[in-house]
């Protein structure tokens, strides 16, 4: 979902009434939901495979390059 679409989505959702209100309310929810759940299954992945740390130390270089 990109800017606009966001825009539109919260447009939409001040204009429509009660019903349709929550059913808006009800499909962000349930995106949240399943968002949540694919981060926590890919945190999972990375410290399984140890690509956080990896992705810790490459960090750590950018930052040391962008202060020297």
């Amino acid at each position: 979902m990109n800017d606009d679409d966001k825009k539109n989505l919260i447009e939409e959702f001040k204009n429509v009434d009660g019903a349709k209100r929550l059913d808006m309310w009800d499909y962000a929810c349930s995106q949240q939901v399943i968002w949540e759940n694919i981060i926590v299954e890919i945190q999972k992945i990375a410290r399984e495979q140890g690509v956080d740390k990896q992705l810790d130390k490459m960090m750590d270089e950018e930052l040391k390059k962008s202060e020297g």
